[in-house]
């Protein structure tokens, strides 16, 4: 690995914070949604299912990312976070302080973005 234990410990610290944080939004827009109102007129119903796409479009996002995060704290436990999966190389520390749940490094996003727009 090209970078510290500090960062590592920094990273770490970085994931778990923001893990918390996705967790607490998730609580909140949870109870926010099952106190929505869900009955009356044509418009309260249209209301109602914007609502509900919002409440399941934002929670989709957000478990996605609580997923990525705890990929990435099962790699530092396992020794291989800040490898890009596409490289094999070491992502650049700056990159993993920016985005700690990061699997590429920017050469490694790179290439992904290049083969998707040829096989698009």
């Amino acid at each position: 690995m090209t970078f510290s234990k500090n960062t590592l410990h920094y990273c770490q610290a970085q994931l778990l914070e923001t893990k918390e944080s996705l967790l607490n939004r998730l609580n909140r827009i949870y109870s926010d949604f099952k106190e929505h109102e869900r009955s009356g007129d044509d418009a309260d119903l249209s209301t109602s299912n914007l609502a509900e796409h919002a409440f399941v479009t934002t929670t989709k996002r957000i478990r996605t990312q609580l997923l990525e995060i705890e990929k990435a704290l099962l790699r530092i436990q396992l020794g291989a976070f800040g490898l890009c999966e596409v490289t094999q190389e070491p992502i650049e520390e700056a990159r993993l302080k920016a985005i700690p749940w990061t699997r590429l490094s920017i050469e490694g996003a790179e290439i992904k973005d290049s083969l998707k727009k040829k096989f698009a």
